[in-house]
């Protein structure tokens, strides 16, 4: 393996396995409320299309990275998708119990 190749396959290596610890916390917390959805479409396209190019060129670590880092923000904005539904239920729920909290008893 070249060093080049090597280089590029630890960056691109580091780079996506910074995307596991959102993942495993929107996973356990089951909430993404903090991540916006422009810049998850984004950076989702900007990934795809480094994808697409380390294809066309051929570059094993272009292409991995970009598809392993893909892969994992495809699972964060299912989870957002996801996530948010049950969250907007719960929200209704408690919002109607603040406003009207029931009888009060003065005692």
């Amino acid at each position: 393996m070249q060093i080049i190749t090597a280089l590029g396959l630890t960056a691109g290596t580091l780079t996506t396995l910074s995307f596991v610890p959102q993942v495993h916390k929107a996973w356990r917390t089951k909430r993404c409320d903090d991540l916006s959805w422009g810049m998850l479409l984004v950076f989702a396209l900007g990934v795809f299309l480094w994808l697409v190019y380390g294809l066309i060129l051929r570059e094993a670590p272009i292409f991995l990275a970009n598809a392993v880092t893909l892969a994992l923000l495809l699972a964060i904005i299912f989870m957002k998708a996801t996530y948010r539904i049950g969250s907007s239920a719960h929200r209704v729920i408690g919002s109607s119990e603040r406003q009207n909290p029931g009888p009060v008893n003065n005692g």
